[in-house]
């Protein structure tokens, strides 16, 4: 094990390396073991592990999103649910266009919600809706745009702290109370559901839920890649600083509010991204996912995976989600308490979260060195002592 630690081609690799490959690995398994085996067989993942693997890797990308602002920029956010419900809601509209005259009204036109609440003609926000690349561009553009909107106001006025983590979840919630009514043209209380298909093909069909599972591992490793690039480049490290010290930054000449509005909009877009890609694979979005619960929820993936640190987030997301998944099964009724005691006795334990523990195992396996030529520094009593004999 220390041989394979102090390799030279070891050493060149970093997280970005290790997410990618182990995410072709996870995908090239589960796509072989899916569709070369038969049920029953020991190494067959049923189709059923396939589109809860998805929806694991849509948490994973969500909690990416969170822990860039987070963890790298001091932004506790607990309104990201709104940003991940409106990426999922531009999707449903597209998936609810797919339908068309096979509603149970059959109107080609208008989604069968609408058909019900006596309305005539699409509102004019649902314009294009069926169109891919109107859905593509709405799933970035809108978390973007409430993300730049909010942004601006909230850190050119200097919010920060718990004022900001306050009003972040007032506007989740504010968007929750507004998606619940009709008059918004969005389902209300039911939300946008029977989904029939995407891109003309079924959404029942097994090869379909395939599909999805692959495309979320792509989209989990493009947003790693970016918010690798981003937290390693210059313009990261001024993130981190105003995360650190945002005062200083501001002495020295930056501007820290266009840092935080940019990374937060970028954040937003991951969230959104992380929303459309969930809604057909659980096949339906309602305003629940606007919740304040649910923000809070995400946050909890990140601090007890390891905030600050891009894998930790998805590692934290996976082991809560699975985790979630069993107990809800087996003890629904003390799940949440078991949620929260998991969250206080990581957070006494271990403030870096999982993430830490393995930082923590390596280590020791691989002790950092000095080399043997590097000048030692001199000890302040020696230098003190030299500084008055001149």
């Amino acid at each position: 094990m220390k041989n394979l630690l102090h390799s030279p081609g070891f050493k060149k690799l970093n997280s970005l390396h290790f997410v990618i490959a182990i995410l072709f690995i996870t995908t090239l398994y589960v796509t072989v073991c899916n569709l070369a085996f038969a049920p029953g067989s020991f190494f067959y993942v049923s189709n059923y592990t396939v589109s809860l693997l998805g929806k694991y890797l849509c948490y994973a990308l969500l909690a990416l999103a969170v822990d860039l602002v987070w963890g790298y920029c001091g932004i506790l956010s607990l309104g990201h649910g709104a940003f991940f419900a409106l990426g999922g809601y531009a999707m449903g509209m597209y998936l609810m266009r797919q339908i068309g005259d096979r509603g149970v009204y059959g109107n080609p036109d208008l989604p069968d919600f609408m058909v019900f609440l006596n309305w005539t003609e699409l509102p004019w926000y649902w314009a294009g809706s069926d169109n891919v690349l109107f859905m593509v561009l709405l799933v970035f553009a809108g978390p973007g745009l409430l993300a730049y909107i909010f942004g601006t106001m909230a850190f050119r006025s200097r919010v920060s702290g718990v004022y900001l983590s306050i009003i972040t979840q007032a506007m989740t919630y504010a968007l929750m109370l507004s998606f619940f009514r009709n008059e918004m043209g969005f389902g209300g209380n039911n939300g946008l559901t029977d989904f029939k298909e995407i891109f003309g093909f079924s959404l029942q069909s097994p090869d379909t839920k395939l599909a999805l599972f692959v495309a979320t591992a792509v989209a989990l490793a493009f947003g790693y890649a970016v918010s690798h690039f981003i937290v390693n480049s210059k313009m990261g490290r001024v993130v981190t600083a105003i995360r650190d010290a945002e005062d200083r930054v501001r002495f020295v000449g930056y501007k820290p509010q266009h840092y935080k509005v940019w990374i937060f909009v970028v954040s937003a877009m991951l969230a959104g991204l992380a929303g459309a890609l969930y809604v057909p694979q659980v096949g339906m979005i309602n305003p629940g996912e606007f919740s304040p619960l649910n923000s809070i929820e995400i946050v909890i993936w990140v601090a007890i995976g390891g905030r600050g640190t891009l894998y930790g987030a998805i590692i934290g997301a996976v082991v809560v989600s699975y985790a979630k998944t069993r107990f809800t099964a087996i003890m629904p009724e003390v799940w949440l308490f078991g949620l929260g005691g998991l969250f206080v006795l990581v957070t006494l334990l271990l403030p870096k979260g999982i993430a830490g523990l393995f930082a923590s195992v390596l280590n020791k396996l691989d002790p950092p060195t000095q080399p043997a030529n590097e000048p030692q520094a001199p000890s302040t009593t020696a230098t003190t002592a030299a500084e008055s004999k001149s």
